[in-house]
């Protein structure tokens, strides 16, 4: 679609459901750039003479390796107080509806919670020491439970946790450095209140109890910009910051964190006049009961380039030759500006072209179904894509 024109160029089967993998990030990152304003909520806090009290809210960035500017540990750091945290307004599981079980120990699923640490990651490491000997570490580093497989004819590095508890075994590669990032079972928020409490050296307790019965006054800590947060969710693809964008809209809009009562909640209203009501079942796109059409597409990425700018869009979305689109539309690479989608079976782009004649376009491609090379599916896109980049 034209988007100054709104005309519609080119169209098959817009109407059409389709599961479209991480094209569903769009939707989570319009509910952020919607209700978040400009600042991530780092922790809302309450305070007395002896206590601090938590309540969370939900920011991936606490403790993430990516970010070292940390407001809300230098806060904590600096109190000499007892800290309790509350859990009362995390309302949903660890796992979005429709994840796929048996990739619990990859990286890119890793478990939404209330007070995500360390994105909620154990990053392993094995290095070779000087006398020829291995040595493994974690980041950070923890008090759980360790085992070592002594099978010797595994000649590569790797970790596998325990599916029902934070018990790790490793076994030893032959690799000079190695590393491996596998999510822990965040166990509400007490596997993150364990990491915290060793990070900022002193007690942290959980407590059950609503916080608005200490009257006292609500305090918030703001952690880092908002597109801070969203460029890296958009050029790498990150299903934790896109789980936990959605969570955090939640809690900031409902006062609880639940992905259910919020995708109802922005469909009824923010999104209403989508031209085909979705099934939209998680902030990532890991499930495959998400069910969108192009047009949907079409029609939220012209909304967001309405309402918040095409400069600011671009800015979040990688280009040719950049995060998920590293390898491909290099030519030329600034006239896309687009997100990505894959699972097994489906292929999807949807996002923005600049052509030649200066004319800005809204476009979505999905895919699904296919049964052979996803290469050969996304060469196809592409050069459609860049036939559209030409001819208009």
């Amino acid at each position: 679609m034209d988007a100054t024109t709104n005309q519609t160029i080119t169209n098959y089967q817009s109407n059409k459901y389709f599961t479209p993998a991480s094209n569903t990030k769009l939707f989570s990152l319009y509910a952020g750039l919607t209700y978040l304003r400009d600042s991530l909520p780092g922790i809302r806090y309450l305070e007395n003479d002896t206590a601090l009290f938590l309540i969370p809210t939900g920011d991936p960035s606490l403790l993430h390796p990516d970010y070292q500017k940390q407001p809300v540990v230098d806060f904590l750091k600096s109190k000499k107080k007892n800290i309790y945290i509350t859990d009362i307004n995390w309302k949903d599981e660890a796992w979005g509806t429709g994840w796929s079980w048996d990739d619990y120990n990859e990286d890119y699923m890793v478990e939404r919670s209330s007070l995500p640490v360390y994105g909620n990651i154990i990053k392993w490491a094995q290095t070779q020491m000087s006398d020829g000997s291995f040595s493994s570490f974690s980041t950070p580093d923890i008090n759980w439970k360790v085992n070592f497989n002594n099978d010797t004819a595994l000649k590569q590095f790797f970790v596998k946790r325990n599916f029902s508890e934070n018990i790790f075994e490793i076994t030893q590669g032959n690799e000079k450095f190695k590393e491996q990032d596998v999510p822990f079972i965040t166990n509400g928020i007490t596997s993150a209140m364990e990491l915290l409490k060793d990070t900022i050296g002193k007690n942290i307790f959980i407590t059950h109890e609503p916080l608005t019965t200490y009257h006292l006054p609500l305090n918030l800590i703001y952690s880092r910009p908002l597109d801070s947060l969203f460029r890296p969710m958009m050029w790498r693809s990150d299903n934790f910051f896109a789980e936990q964008t959605l969570m955090m809209v939640s809690n900031e809009k409902l006062g609880s964190m639940n992905d259910k009562k919020i995708i109802d909640t922005l469909l009824k209203t923010d999104l209403k006049d989508l031209p085909q009501k979705p099934d939209w079942a998680d902030g990532s796109g890991l499930s495959r009961y998400n069910l969108f059409t192009p047009q949907d597409f079409v029609w939220l990425l012209n909304k967001m380039q309405n309402q918040f700018g095409i400069d600011r869009i671009k800015n979040i979305l990688p280009t040719g030759g950049q995060g998920s689109l590293s390898n491909r539309y290099k030519a030329d690479s600034s006239f896309i500006f687009a997100k990505t989608g894959s699972l097994s079976g489906v292929a999807a782009l949807s996002g923005y072209i600049i052509t030649q004649k200066k004319h800005l376009l809204v476009f979505s491609v999905l895919v699904n179904n296919y049964n052979g090379s996803g290469a050969q599916i996304r060469d196809a896109i592409e050069k459609f894509v860049t036939g559209l980049r030409r001819k208009y």
